[in-house]
């Protein structure tokens, strides 16, 4: 007998080699797929755009002319129907997906707002502390602030497990 965990199981031999970009595009329309049933579910208008960016399947729904996708790009709210995205992805292809979802520009604005946090966390160095902790954060999110403060000429760490994973910012 099988559980539905056992269909959400992945090769880990899967797991370990790079997505092609045939398997990116392929998440990509399962994901888009999947998305727009939970759309049509909602009655919520929204166009969608498929790309593959920095090895992984990103999936943009935008709200046309007067459209009501704004209920749904609040960050959590994206978080949470990326997860649940992928989850469907992985069922159907049997691999690990990294897939990225935005909803409405939310991942743009989520990007400003990671730049101010970690400009603030470098007003903090530059005022005297000796290191500068973030609030925890998604996977995604600490990859975007460690690529972020590397730009500014900083280093960071993450520390913590789970949902209390967060990035630490110092000189170096």
């Amino acid at each position: 007998m099988t559980t539905s965990s056992d269909s959400l199981r992945t090769d880990p031999a899967a797991e370990r080699e790079p997505a092609t970009v045939e398997q990116l595009e392929e998440e990509g329309d399962i994901a888009a797929d999947f998305i727009e049933g939970l759309l049509d579910i909602a009655d919520i208008d929204g166009d969608l755009d498929l790309d593959v960016r920095a090895g992984r399947a990103y999936v943009s729904v935008e709200a046309p002319e007067g459209g009501s996708v704004a209920l749904i790009a609040e960050p959590d709210t994206v978080q949470a129907l990326q997860e649940l995205t992928r989850i469907a992805v992985q069922n159907r292809t049997g691999r690990f997906s990294r897939l990225i979802l935005d909803v409405g520009g939310s991942r743009d604005a989520r990007h400003h707002e990671l730049v101010a946090l970690v400009d603030r966390a470098i007003a903090r160095l530059d005022d005297g502390a000796s290191q500068a902790s973030l609030p925890a954060m998604s996977s995604y999110e600490r990859k975007l602030v460690h690529d972020i403060v590397a730009e500014r000429g900083f280093v960071s760490e993450s520390y913590g497990e789970g949902a209390d994973r967060h990035t630490v910012i110092s000189r170096g």
